[in-house]
C-alpha cells in the first residue's frame, strides 16, 4: 500500500464504521485487535496488506471484503515489503503468548553460539531507547529477534554468565512492560512485568525483583485494579524498609522504594484518598532529597524532578490542575528522556485544559506530539483532553488544534 491508498482505505474503514454506529474501541473489541491499531488504520499510519485480516476487518463491520477493497486479491497476498511495519505492539504481545524457548526445553531447537554478553547488553538498551522514545514499531522490530534469542540463552548459559543473561531478560521485559502500560495495554504489561520479575530472581537482583512490581503494580494501576496496584507496591515499600532499616540504604534501594512510593501515591489519587496520595508525595520527595540528582537505576528515572512529575500526574487525579501547573511551571525537564517529557508536556495540557486554558494547552499538546508521536496520538487521557479542548474552544477552535485532534482521531 502506498502512503495515499492508506489513507483511502482508512477513510472508508472509519466511513463504513460510523455507519454501523460502533466507535474504534468497539470495532477492535469486536475482531481482537487494539483500539490504537484501529485508530492507526483510520489515520493511514497502519496497512492492512494480509488478506486474512482484510477479512476480519470486514466481518467486524458486517461487508464482504470487496465493498471493503475493491482490488482485494481472491488468494492471500505477499508479505508486506520491507518498511511497512505495524506502528503498534501487537507483534510484541505475540510474542509474549506462547513460551519463546519451549524448542530448548524439549531438546529440539538446534545449539547455537549465542551473541557475546556485551552485543546482547546493548540490544536490550536498545529496546529502552525505543521505550523511552515511544518508538512502538522499532522497539517490536527489535524485540522479535531479541525475545527468543534472550529467552534460549537463559537456559543455556552456565555459571556467572547465566545470572548476567536473566538480569538483562528482566530489563528487557521491563522495557516491554512499560511500553505496555503507555500503549493502555493493561494485560500484556502484568505478563511482562511478571517475566521480568521472575528473570530478576535467577539473576539474584533482589532491587531488580522490587523495580518488576513498581512495572506490575503500574499494569494494575492501568487496569484499575487499585486493590492489587496497592497490595503489590505496599508489600514491596514494607519489605525494603525493613531492609533499609537494618544498614545503609544503596542509591539503586533507595530508587526503588521512591518509585513505589510514587505509584502508591497515584493509586491513592486514584482512589480518591487526598491525605494518603499526599503523604506517599512526600515520602518520595524525602528519598529524591536524600539522593540529591536525578537517576535512572533500573530505567525508573527516579529522583527530584521525577517526584514533581508524578505530583503533577497525581494532583490532576485529585482534580488540582491549579497545583500542577504550579508544580510544573517551576521545573526543568531538559535532561529526562523524551518519553517522560512528552508525558510531562501531555499533563500540562490537561491541567491547562482544565483550567479553559486554550492556547496553552494546545501548545503543550503539540510539543507533546513532537517528542512521541504515536505516544500522544494513542493514548486514551491524551485523545479526551484533545477532544474536551476542541468542545471548549467550540467555533474558535484554532486550526493546530483541529488538525492534531484529526491526527488522533479525538473527534469520533
Amino acid at each position: 500500500m502506498t502512503p495515499e491508498e492508506r489513507r483511502a482505505f482508512g477513510k472508508q474503514v472509519a466511513r463504513l464504521r460510523s455507519q454501523r454506529g460502533l466507535t474504534q474501541a468497539e470495532l477492535a473489541a469486536a475482531i481482537g485487535r487494539t483500539a490504537s491499531w484501529m485508530s492507526q488504520v483510520e489515520r493511514g499510519i497502519q496497512p492492512v496488506v494480509r488478506l486474512d485480516v482484510l477479512q476480519l476487518l470486514a466481518d467486524g463491520l458486517g461487508v464482504s471484503v470487496h465493498v471493503l477493497q475493491p482490488t482485494a486479491p481472491t488468494e492471500p497476498p505477499a508479505p508486506p515489503p520491507a518498511g511497512e511495519e505495524a506502528n503498534d505492539l501487537d507483534a510484541a504481545r505475540l510474542l509474549i503468548s506462547g513460551h519463546p524457548a519451549l524448542g530448548v526445553l524439549l531438546g529440539d531447537s538446534p545449539e547455537e553460539e549465542p551473541p557475546s554478553l556485551d552485543v546482547l547488553e546493548s540490544e536490550v538498551d536498545e529496546v529502552w531507547k525505543f521505550t523511552h522514545a515511544a518508538q512502538f514499531a522499532e522497539l517490536s522490530a527489535a524485540l522479535e529477534v531479541l525475545v527468543p534469542r534472550l529467552e534460549r540463552a537463559s537456559r543455556r548459559a552456565r555459571g556467572k554468565d547465566r545470572a548476567a543473561v536473566n538480569e538483562l531478560l528482566g530489563r528487557m521485559y521491563q522495557a516491554l512492560a512499560a511500553a505496555f502500560v503507555r500503549q493502555d495495554e493493561a494485560d500484556a504489561a502484568w505478563v511482562a512485568a511478571d517475566r521480568a520479575i521472575r528473570a530478576a530472581e535467577q539473576s539474584e537482583q533482589p532491587f531488580a525483583v522490587c523495580a518488576g512490581i513498581f512495572r506490575l503494580a503500574h499494569a494494575f494501576l492501568r487496569a484499575k485494579r487499585l486493590d492489587q496496584a496497592e497490595h503489590a507496591a505496599a508489600t514491596a515499600v514494607a519489605t525494603l524498609q525493613a531492609h533499609i532499616a537494618d544498614g545503609e540504604a544503596s542509591p539503586e534501594a533507595l530508587s526503588v522504594l521512591g518509585a513505589l512510593h510514587l505509584v502508591l501515591g497515584q493509586v491513592h489519587a486514584r482512589a480518591g484518598r487526598r491525605a494518603e496520595a499526599r503523604s506517599e508525595i512526600a515520602n518520595a520527595r524525602s528519598i529524591g532529597e536524600r539522593l540529591g540528582a536525578d537517576r535512572n537505576d533500573f530505567n525508573l528515572e527516579f529522583g527530584p524532578t521525577n517526584v514533581e512529575l508524578w505530583a503533577i500526574a497525581i494532583a490532576l487525579d485529585l482534580g488540582d490542575a491549579g497545583e500542577a501547573l504550579d508544580i510544573g511551571n517551576s521545573l526543568d525537564v531538559s535532561g529526562l528522556s523524551a518519553e517522560r517529557r512528552s508525558r510531562f508536556l501531555t499533563d500540562m495540557g490537561r491541567a491547562h485544559t482544565q483550567r479553559r486554558h486554550i492556547g496553552e494547552a494546545t501548545d503543550c499538546l503539540l510539543r507533546a506530539e513532537e517528542l512521541a508521536p504515536e505516544s500522544v496520538r494513542t493514548h486514551i487521557a491524551v485523545r479526551e483532553c484533545i477532544r474536551e479542548l476542541v468542545l471548549i474552544a467550540g467555533r474558535s477552535a484554532p486550526a493546530e488544534l483541529l488538525e492534531l485532534a484529526e491526527r488522533a482521531d479525538a473527534l469520533s
